[in-house]
């Protein structure tokens, strides 16, 4: 992939695992990096994040081509692997941690999230008002090694198993016309 081409995006909608697992898998995304942004703290650690006391989300930062994939669908993507509906919530992972937000680099990117919250919202998938937060990207620290692709790394474990495997195969039913890699093509 054409490196000096990458755009960056960086969200958060749960846990880290299944978001990450997910974009992993489409063409024109060069990385797909778990980590932690938007909290008070530097170089928080998971445990320190998981308590909750630090402020930051747990989130994904995207590489990706705009030439290949849009921000628009990307952000079509992100809105349809969690619910922006709840507060602090993903199914059964409760904590500020777990928020939906969007960060943005600069005002451009601010006005695209935002009307891409408007045309979700608009869509009807999800009923009630959306509470995905927008908020400037103050500093992006990357989760520790062991967090990074970790479903491919231990598939079988529980929450594995039960959570991100089938988010995943829910994933690939609805979006495989945009060209998902296989390993043949990472």
């Amino acid at each position: 992939m054409d490196k000096q081409n990458l755009e960056y995006l960086t969200f958060g909608g749960g846990c880290f695992w299944c978001v990450e697992s997910c974009f992993d898998l489409l063409n024109g995304v060069d990385a797909a990096i778990s980590g932690y942004s938007g909290g008070h703290k530097a170089n928080p650690t998971y445990e320190e994040v998981c308590t909750g006391e630090t402020g930051h989300a747990e989130v994904v930062q995207l590489a990706y081509n705009p030439k290949i994939i849009s921000y628009e669908q990307l952000m079509d993507i992100f809105f349809f692997l969690h619910d922006p509906t709840t507060l602090n919530r993903q199914g059964g992972d409760i904590g500020t941690q777990y928020r939906s937000v969007i960060y943005y680099k600069d005002d451009a990117e601010k006005k695209k999230a935002e009307e891409a919250i408007k045309i979700s919202e608009a869509s009807g998938k999800y009923k009630g008002k959306y509470v995905t937060e927008v908020a400037k990207l103050e500093k992006f620290w990357p989760a520790e090694q062991y967090h990074q692709g970790y479903y491919e790394a231990n598939p079988t474990q529980p929450y594995c198993n039960a959570v991100v495997g089938p988010k995943i195969a829910k994933f690939k039913k609805h979006y495989g016309e945009l060209g998902m890699l296989t390993p043949e093509t990472a």
